[in-house]
């Protein structure tokens, strides 16, 4: 048996799963444990909009009851989790974290809140995030701005912040973030953990407050890749609701949990992931280098490759972004233009800017990107590079454009709709996480989490938990 809750709140999904199944652990203990952890932490770290006490220690006692029975859904059943706020949840509110929102109450739940509820999975409450999941961290949009784990000085990227924090900091077993330009990715990499991007088309988008049609992504965010697993099991798979939903069957992604690298290719795109820019950390293009060797040494075939397109396809993915998004919020523009935040409002009222002519450019842009993916592919298993071009930077540092100053390492693959995974590769001098991205082919989301497990084994870096 568990002795320290400690000990509760940093086992990771499978682990606990075990002990619950074998009746070693009860789901309502584990569950008071991280609701005590939240109440003793949040409100240093904000990483919660809304938390549901009640609602949680109930699903944890028909869990229990279930278990006890002989009922067992499997490795989510009994496990607390969270939810970027802007997936749908039934009778509790859902605000995007915008005072536009704020009083927003769905009277259905997103199908991936559906899924991970009929998984069996506790919901502890709804994660802060930047201002409909754009830009920030933003303190003129009325709600708390999450703090890195690591040090709160410091930012922990966006939009999936509380995302990323409550679950580095065992304030949840895993969570759901989502992912337009690189909101799932980029808070795993500056928060230390695991956040995958599926395939676009994988996972329901309906019930999921949009930014941009063609580009948004859901998926999970968990401490380890095997976790990451269980979790994009739950949610995957074709939903009528959503029109873009994909056909194409679901593996089993846990048994893609094998060390096993020997053979396997990958590319490198070093004229634009490792370019002599300004914009580009030095100490982290070092650790991913060498986070690059250790998958060679582990049997990986290195080879570099070149995708002319990167250069320009962070222009085109924000026109397409921006355009979408406009048109999506363009009558609380026009009616409540107070109740947005400052930036985003700004970034909102720019995508009226764009013509057709360069929305219709962007997407032939990206047309082309996919294309040239697409040849690549049939060279090499996966592409290799740093998740962010920079570690995280401190909050007085952040400016209102500052994330079209940066230059984005994850934004290619919302634009291509191919999966791709942060896993935690090392800490600068300074402690903050940096992040390895590894993406595939469409649909090959087995190929990454056998990838990222085989190097988190060697590496063992999620042994080493955020100094909260």
């Amino acid at each position: 048996m568990i002795s320290h809750e400690s000990e509760l709140y940093y086992l990771t999904i499978k682990e606990a799963s075990k002990l619950i199944r074998e009746h070693r652990l009860s789901p309502v203990e584990l569950t008071e444990a991280f609701l005590n952890r939240i109440d003793r932490l949040d409100a240093k770290l904000q990483s919660y909009i809304t938390v549901l006490p009640e609602n949680a220690l109930s699903e944890a006692k028909d869990a229990e009851s279930d278990i006890m029975n002989g009922i067992y859904k499997g490795d989510l059943h009994g496990i607390p989790i969270a939810l970027k706020d802007l997936y749908d949840t039934r009778n509790i509110r859902t605000t995007a974290s915008s005072r536009v929102m704020k009083d927003r109450i769905p009277s259905e739940d997103a199908t991936t809140t559906s899924r991970l509820k009929s998984a069996g999975a506790i919901l502890l409450g709804k994660l802060s995030m930047h201002e409909f999941a754009l830009g920030g961290p933003d303190h003129t949009c009325g709600f708390p701005l999450a703090r890195n784990p690591w040090n709160i000085d410091h930012g922990p990227s966006g939009s999936s912040s509380g995302s990323g924090v409550a679950t580095a900091a065992g304030l949840c077993m895993g969570s759901l973030g989502s992912c337009t330009g690189g909101s799932i990715r980029g808070p795993a990499s500056i928060c230390g953990i695991v956040g995958l991007k599926p395939t676009y088309g994988r996972v329901s988008r309906y019930g999921v407050i949009p930014l941009s049609w063609t580009l948004d992504h859901c998926g999970p965010m968990t401490w380890t890749v095997e976790d990451t697993a269980i979790m994009l099991q739950a949610i995957s798979g074709y939903d009528p609701k959503d029109p873009t939903s994909s056909k194409v069957s679901v593996p089993n992604y846990s048994d893609s949990l094998t060390e096993d690298l020997k053979g396997v290719r990958i590319g490198i795109p070093k004229h634009f992931f490792f370019a002599d820019d300004p914009r580009i950390d030095s100490e982290t293009l070092k650790i991913v280098g060498l986070a690059i060797e250790t998958l060679q040494d582990l049997g990986a075939i290195i080879q570099e490759i070149t995708i002319p397109s990167l250069e320009y396809i962070g222009h085109a993915q924000r026109v397409i972004m921006l355009s979408e998004a406009f048109t999506y919020h363009k009558r609380n523009l026009s009616q409540r233009p107070n109740d947005f935040g400052e930036m985003v409002r700004e970034w909102f009222r720019m995508g009226a800017l764009y013509s057709a002519s360069d929305y219709i450019q962007s997407q032939r842009l990206r047309k082309s990107l996919q294309d040239e993916f697409a040849h690549i592919f049939k060279k090499v298993d996966l592409i290799a590079s740093p998740t962010m071009s920079q570690p995280a930077p401190r909050f007085d540092e952040i400016e209102l454009m500052s994330t079209v100053k940066m230059l984005s390492f994850t934004s290619p693959y919302n634009m291509s709709g191919m999966p791709a995974i942060s896993v935690p590769c090392g800490f600068t001098t300074s402690g903050l996480p940096v992040g390895l991205q590894l993406a595939a082919r469409p649909f090959d989301e087995p190929t990454i989490i056998r990838a990222s497990y085989t190097y988190q084994q060697k590496t063992r870096l999620f042994d080493k938990r955020p100094p909260i």
